[in-house]
């Protein structure tokens, strides 16, 4: 019984420990690269605590990041993606070419993943279970399950999305995207250290951080 009693205590020691907000920063949903997402969810419009669940979802932060469709880096982009994001953002044949060498970066790959999370929330209405099962799925996908299924731009239950997939992925960025909030949204107005990293592409891209 007494073993039983000092087990309760200690789990219930590491519960209280876990459920302390700097813990949680720290180890279950820390937030790197943060001006730059900033950066970009300020220009593009997009909620960046989406931004960076979508980006804990997609690569856990893993710059390396490769899926076997072959979509890269911290919000794995589909090279084909990145070719059209660039189109529509309107870069020059060098610098999309430059940019698609370096999808991998951090800065360009925030750029982009970001843009096109805007792109898809406008494209459906602003409905974050639409436009995140977009995002993992496919835009057409998505319109067909629209269409078979008769959603309209209101559609909010992510668990009739049909692929289990892309139905996971949904409910573990919005998930991850109340835990943001929560965490670092009373303090989104103070000021963050800028990583090492974010110093070098803001002069490569003659960014302002």
């Amino acid at each position: 019984m007494k073993k039983i009693l000092i087990i309760c205590a200690a789990l219930s020691a590491m519960y209280l420990l876990i459920s302390m907000p700097a813990i949680q920063k720290k180890f279950l949903y820390p937030f790197p690269y943060r001006t730059t997402v900033e950066n970009y969810a300020v220009r593009w419009q997009v909620d960046k605590f989406l931004a960076v669940a979508v980006m804990k979802v997609e690569s856990n932060f893993q710059e390396t990041a490769h899926s076997q469709s072959g979509a890269v880096g911290l919000m794995q982009i589909m090279p084909e993606t990145a070719t059209w994001i660039a189109h529509r953002l309107g870069e020059e044949p060098d610098e999309l070419a430059r940019d698609l060498e370096n999808l991998r970066e951090p800065e360009t790959n925030i750029r982009y993943g970001t843009w096109y999370l805007a792109e898809l929330l406008e494209e459906f209405k602003g409905n974050d279970v639409l436009a995140l099962a977009a995002y993992n799925a496919g835009r057409g996908n998505v319109r067909a399950w629209m269409e078979q299924n008769n959603w309209s731009e209101t559609f909010a239950d992510p668990d009739k999305i049909p692929y289990a997939e892309t139905r996971d992925y949904v409910k573990r960025v919005l998930h991850c995207r109340e835990k943001y909030t929560e965490l670092y949204g009373t303090n989104s107005l103070v000021s963050t250290p800028i990583a090492l990293h974010e110093l070098r592409f803001a002069r490569w891209k003659n960014l302002s951080l």
